[in-house]
Formats: C-alpha cells, structure tokens, sequence
C-alpha cells in the first residue's frame, strides 16, 4: 500500500540520488534569480537616489518648482496619472520669495540662481551676494557689490575698482570690482542684477529659507508652505530633498534607474520566468515514465502534485538564493559602467539590500511551484492500469487550452504589427514591444505545432542525406514536443537580440545619412560648454565668411500617445533667418518653407507631424524645455530631423528657456583663411569632422542596447544550451538502443548533428522572422525607412547559434554513447 507521507521522502531521495535530473531545472532558476536580482537593485537604487545637500545645507526648507509635468487622461475608473520629466530646470516667480519670507518662524528667504558667465574665455559662476550667507563666503577686500559691481575670486587678478568685462545670458556687460573673495571661479552681482541677467528675468532657480532660533524644520516647512500659496509649481523641500534641487541631473539618474530596472527589468523578468518555467516543465515531462510507475502502484494524483512541488522547494531556494550572487555582480558592473560613461552621478550609490534578493528568490520559488503544478496535471489524471502506456506515446501537438491561446497570440501580434505599421514615433516603438512579446508567447504556447512543421519542412531535405538524416527526420517528427522544448529559448535569444541591435543599427545609419546630407556648411565652430553670446555676430562679421549661423541645442515636450501623452523631442534654437539656416543646412523641406521662420513659428521633423497629425499651418501645443506651454505655428515640415534636431525654433523663443542660452555650434559658408580666423571663437571642424563628433554623442544608447541585447540574449542563450544538455542526456536509452540494433556510432552521430542543425536553423528563422515583423513596423514609425541590417552583424548572430546548438547537443551525446551500455 502506498505511505500518504511518502511522496516528501520520495522528493528528497530523487533530488539526492538522481541530481542529475535536477541540474538543468537549478540552472535555470539560478539564472532567472539573477537577472530578477540585477533588475531590482537597479530599480531600489533608482527609487531610493539621492544626493546628500550642499549648497543648501544651511537652509533648512528650501522652495523649488516641480520638476515636472502630471498629465491626466481618462475619467472615472479609467483615469491614469503620468509624470514626464522636464527637459531643463523649471523656476520660480521672484515674486515668491517675499513671501516665503514672511512665513512665521523664518528669518529671511534668498531668492537663489546660478548660471554660467565668462570673463576673457574663462568660464564662471554668477550668483546673488545673499546667496553668500549659504555658501559662509566672505569677502576678502572690498565691499559687497551694488548695482552695476562685482565681487570677483581673487585668483582672476583684478583689484577692487578695476572695470571688467562679463560676457552674462543677457550679453556682454562692463562691471566695477567692489570687492574678492576666497570663492573659486564664482562671480557675485547684487541680487537683483543676478536675475536680471539670468536670462530669466523676474524668475529665480529656488528659494532657502532660513530659520530663526528655535523654529522646528517641519513647522518652518508648513508656514512656507502656506505662505507661498500651495501653488500647482512650488514644491517644499527639507532634509535629504534639499539635494536634489541643487543638483538637478539627480532626476535624470533616477529616471534612468527606474527605466532599466522597471521597463527592461520587466520584460527580462518574463523572459526569465518563461524560460525557466519551460525548462521545469521539460523536467517533470522527463521523468514521465517514473511518475506513471508511481501511479500504477497506487499513488494518488494529490501524491503526485505533492512530489512535484517538494522537489520544487527543494530546489528552487537554493537556485534563488545562490542566483542572487551573480545578479549583484551583474548590477555592480552595469552600474558602474553608467558612472563611467556619465549617464548616473558620482554621488549616487548602488544600494543592494534584502528586498530585491528575496523578491527575486520568491520569484524563482513561484515560477518552479506553477510551473511543477501546471506540468504535474497530466501525470496526475493518468489511469493507474494506462499510465505506463500512456507515458510512453507522445502526445498530440494539439491542446485544448495552449492551442486557442496561441492562435490568439499569433492573430494578436499580427493586428498589434498592422497598428504599429500604421502609427509613428514612440507610439510605433511602444507597440513594438508587444509585438514581440505576443510573438514570443504564440510560439511557446504553439511550439508542438510549429516544431512539428519546422520538421516536416526541414525534413525533406534531410531525407535526402542518407541514414543519419532520415532518422533525426523522423525522431523530430516524431518528438515534436521534445523539439518544441529545444526551439524556443533559441527563438527567444535570436528574436530579443536582433530587435534591440538592429533596431541601433537601423537608427545609427538614417542618422548619420540625415547628419551627413544636412549639413552644406563649409565649417562648424563648436565648444560643448557654449560659446560666446556674440560669437554668431563675430563669425558673421568676419572678412571672408558669407554666412554664419548659431545653433542653440535643447529638448521641448511634444504631443505623443494620440496627444494625451508627451514625449521629449530634440530642438535647434537658430541665430540667423531662416533664409540663412538654408544655406548652412539642407533639411530637406517637405512642406512650407523655412523663411517664413520668425518668433511665434516652428519647423518640425516629418516623423513628429505625421504622429501629432501636423501639417504646414496648424499650431503645435508644446511645453518649451522649463515646462513653459506655447502654441507656434508650424511653417515647415523637413525629412531630416533624425540627423539635426526635431523640432527648429527662433533662438529667441528657446533661449529664455533654458539654463545655458549660448549657442554650442556656428554653421559658416567662409574661405579657407576666414576659417582659420574662426579658431578665435572655437574649434573649428569640417562637416566630416563634426558628424564624428555627433556620432560620439550617441555612443551611450548604443552601448545600452547592446548590453541590454547581451543580458537578454545571453540568458536565452544559456537557457537554449541548458535544454539542448537536458534534452540529449534524457536520450540515452534511446542511444543506447540505436547502438544496439546495429547503427554505428558514426550514424548515431550524425542523427545528433543533424538534429541540432534543425533545431537550431528552426529557431534561428522563427527568431529573425519575430525580429522583422517587430523592426518594420517600428523603424517606419521612428526613422520612415525600412530597418538595416548588417550582413556580418546577422551572420554572426546566425553561426553563434549553430555553433552554441551543435555544442550543446554532440558534447553531451558523445559523453553518453562512451558509457559502456552503449556499446553493442
């Protein structure tokens, strides 16, 4: 009679006596453990970001304007709330900080800014003199400034009384020196002078309020908040807040954290959880012939499921638990690697703690339990006196339940294609990401039936071979569900990872055809820290140049997702006509034309008209990069904003709108000798060598693609080995049999070859095929054209897969046929 408690003995003798059974399954969860892992301590450390408060430590509340945009759409139930972060930093009225001052308990408010001067080519800081008494400057000599003074750092030399000239925002301006201080490259006006000649008058960066003895940081915090208003844009900040005003990149980290971390992280996570499933699925379908003896001598179908899921916890925690060790070092790295390329702040900290890993081992706990449970059924519903016949016939391809969902997942992905080829911009791009998953989840829920035509067609020709062919022909004919396990992880690497390299590949190249055919200027002046606010007017002035032109480079919101959304576009800001832009650079107009191009206009890039429904005349509803609303009129749509700037704009409509308003690049049509004059103003490259320079700029999304195609194509990679390792070790009784009806062990081998050869030539086409039916859609809505792919590039991902498959399969059959049983 069978022992109810048994099946728990049963678990812990087959995990201790046949470990090998289990190896493949432990595999598999260890690695969704540590890709769960990476992604939530990027996520954690996205969320808990800050940056410790400097500037402002002295300040206990320090008043700044929201950072960004909350846009509402639906109504009811369906009501949704997004934030979309702001392009530059957003202000404050001036007006505001009379009354913060005001509020009970503080004892004055300091209206803060800070912006970028020159003086002789050197580069410095200009703030307010209040804002000294949060810094603790004092002055050296001297005299605090007054209108029309400075207070210099005494390294610049000059003396108190000496008149010197500073090139400010609002343009060149002679200053007498009041006073030095002990300050490193900061210049000091009085602290209306120091907004006036922001470049954002009556408008101040943030305001620190300071306390007055024995005022409490919370209570200070609600009077300034009454005294202010509660107005939609003034946000109140204290204790570790304080430092993300002062630092504003600190935002940008943030978003960039949580977009790993959530958005790839979510789709690594249901790669992983899908892999690993299926791999535990293929091991209890193993192990089907012990599970029918099981039931033939008795054991009950809630035996059965018991079994199952004690092998699962016993496998499963350590998997997770030792699968969290490379997870951290992954998120180490890909973190240390942002830091190194710019894109997270020195400050910021990778925090690993408690939560990530557990959610990540629960995760590989869940994922093993349901998946266990879920391929426990059929074992469990066998006829104790047909189970042992049962399990040794295969199964039909069909389901009853895989089957509709399938088809529905298929038809799914298709529409999904036809919407997206339909679409543009991000909106083409957010679809893409369901085409492929809906792909994805029709071919594993289809992968019976698919690898059952896969190995009709690919059949035939092997057939032809001779005696190895014929029978890796009719084996996988035969055992389409055992091939189906083996396909799809190699559809799932090739499919991910050619969607996200040929999608930068695609980009890269109509960017720098775009880049290349735009720009018609003889030379380009650039400095990345800006230029000069005269430099244009002194280019242009310049014997031997026949027209020069500034560019002020920036991003503005614009409609997106049907217009509910916004989304972040690239802006030139042009010093110059419009006639002047086209002689410098060649947009290509499509429509209207860029003379008409005067404050109160703007020209917009095709892909961004055709997915907000724009036309030449009709106005743009678009947030300048401060979160400023406008609604200029559109005068031209071009072909090639991919390769310049999105969106071009009137310098005078940007300009007041951003922290930095000095144009970073000077299109000239000169001489050769008027080019070498122009090294005065900066560094002066040809249109050659300034599309190098662009394509560096660049370098930061291309390394994150690849690393993200690396992630998600490595693990499906190592998945694919591992089920192919599983899937040949399982087969060595039927090797064995091979060799002992007289097939040479030559014949035998090649059986192998070639259906490995299958197998991975099956999920190499089904892989690329989900890749293009993603990329067209996506790249038409994003670049217009059709996507690039390299031929070497493809080629490689292609023998990568061959080569992984014929290693995971002849390795481990070769292994098998030297037992000695193999031998006849």
């Amino acid at each position: 009679m069978f022992i109810p408690h048994a099946p728990n003995g049963l678990a812990r003798a087959a995990v201790r006596f046949k470990p090998s059974s289990f190896i493949g399954t432990f595999v598999a969860l260890l690695l969704a453990a540590a890709v769960v892992s990476a992604c939530g301590i990027l996520t954690e450390s996205g969320v808990r970001a800050s940056v410790p408060a400097d500037r402002y430590a002295k300040a206990p509340v320090v008043v700044a304007a929201d950072q960004k945009i909350h846009l509402k759409s639906g109504s009811g139930d369906s009501a949704e709330e997004s934030d979309v972060l702001l392009p530059d930093t957003a202000r404050l009225p001036e007006s505001l900080v009379a009354k913060a001052a005001s509020a009970p308990g503080a004892a004055t408010a300091i209206g803060d800014v800070g912006y970028s001067v020159r003086q002789d080519g050197t580069p410095l800081t200009a703030h307010g003199w209040g804002s000294a008494a949060l810094t603790g400057t004092r002055l050296l000599t001297g005299d605090a400034p007054a209108t029309g003074e400075a207070v210099v750092p005494a390294g610049t030399k000059s003396r108190v009384g000496d008149t010197i000239a500073l090139d400010t925002p609002a343009g060149v301006r002679e200053f007498r020196v009041s006073g030095t201080t002990h300050a490193d490259a900061t210049v000091w006006f009085t602290d209306r002078q120091a907004v006036q000649l922001s470049g954002h008058p009556g408008r101040v960066d943030a305001i620190a309020v300071l306390a007055e003895p024995g005022t409490a940081t919370d209570t200070l915090a609600g009077q300034v908040r009454e005294a202010v208003g509660r107005t939609a844009t003034a946000r109140v900040h204290t204790g570790d807040d304080r430092g993300a005003v002062e630092t504003p990149a600190l935002a940008s980290t943030e978003e960039l954290l949580l977009g790993l971390g959530l958005s790839f992280g979510g789709v690594a996570t249901m790669v992983a959880v899908f892999t690993a499933a299926g791999t535990v699925a293929l091991s209890v379908g193993q192990r089907s012939r012990e599970f029918a003896l099981l039931r033939a001598i008795g054991a009950t179908p809630r035996q059965l499921r018991r079994t199952i899921a004690t092998e699962s916890l016993l496998v499963a925690p350590i998997a997770g638990a030792l699968g969290c060790l490379p997870g951290t070092a992954l998120a180490k790295w890909w973190f240390g690697q942002l830091r190194d390329r710019g894109a997270v702040l020195d400050s910021v900290t990778l925090h690993i703690s408690w939560l990530p890993l557990t959610i990540a081992a629960a995760t590989t706990m869940l994922t093993a339990l349901g998946a266990g449970y879920l391929a426990a059924r059929r074992p469990a519903k066998m006829k104790p006196g047909l189970a042992l016949a049962q399990s040794a016939v295969e199964r039909a391809p069909f389901g009853v339940i895989r089957t509709p969902l399938g088809i529905a997942a298929l038809v799914g992905g298709g529409v999904l294609a036809k919407v997206a080829a339909s679409t543009s911009g991000d909106d083409s791009a957010n679809a893409a990401l369901g085409i492929v998953m809906l792909f994805m989840l029709a071919v594993g829920l289809l992968g019976p039936v698919i690898a059952r035509i896969c190995a009709a067609v690919i059949g035939l020709p092997l057939r032809a071979t001779g005696a190895s062919g014929s029978l890796a022909a009719a084996n996988s004919l035969t055992n389409s569900r055992r091939l189906a396990s083996a396909i799809t992880p190699i559809v799932l690497a090739m499919a991910f990872s050619s969607t996200l390299v040929f999608m930068q590949t695609s980009q890269e190249r109509v960017t720098a055809h775009q880049q290349r055919d735009a720009i018609t200027a003889d030379h380009i002046v650039t400095a990345p820290a800006g230029l000069a606010s005269d430099a244009t007017e002194r280019a242009a002035a310049t014997p031997g140049v026949s027209t020069a032109v500034g560019l002020l480079r920036g991003s503005v919101l614009v409609p997106g997702g049907g217009g509910v959304e916004l989304q972040s576009a690239s802006a030139q800001g042009v010093i110059g006509s419009g006639t002047d832009l086209g002689e410098v650079q060649d947009l290509d107009v499509r429509t209207g034309s860029l003379t008409a191009l005067r404050p109160g206009t703007v020209a917009v890039d095709t892909t961004l008209a055709d997915s907000a429904d724009l036309s030449t005349g009709d106005r743009i509803a678009l947030r300048l990069p401060d979160g400023t609303k406008a609604n200029p009129e559109v005068v031209a749509v071009y072909g090639r904003g991919l390769g310049t700037s999105l969106v071009t704009f009137p310098a005078a409509d940007l300009k007041h709108h951003m922290t930095s308003p000095y144009a970073s690049d000077i299109l000239v049509r000169a001489t050769p000798a008027a080019a070498r004059e122009l090294t005065a103003l900066g560094t002066v490259t040809d249109a050659s060598g300034y599309a190098a320079a662009q394509d560096k700029d660049r370098e930061l999304n291309a390394w994150a693609n690849t690393v993200m195609a690396a992630v998600l194509g490595g693990f499906a990679a190592i998945a694919a080995v591992n089920t192919l390792v599983m899937t040949v070790l399982d087969r060595r009784r039927e090797l064995t049999m091979l060799r002992l009806v007289g097939s040479t062990r030559r014949q035998v081998m090649g059986m192998i070859r070639w259906e490995a050869l299958l197998v991975t030539v099956a999920g190499a086409a089904l892989g690329t095929a989900i890749a293009m039916a993603t990329l067209f859609p996506m790249m038409r809505g994003l670049t217009g054209e059709s996507p690039y792919i390299p031929p070497v590039l493809y080629g490689s991902f292609v023998a990568a897969t061959v080569g992984l498959g014929l290693a995971a399969t002849l390795i481990p059959a070769r292994a098998a046929l030297r037992d000695k049983a193999a031998r006849p």
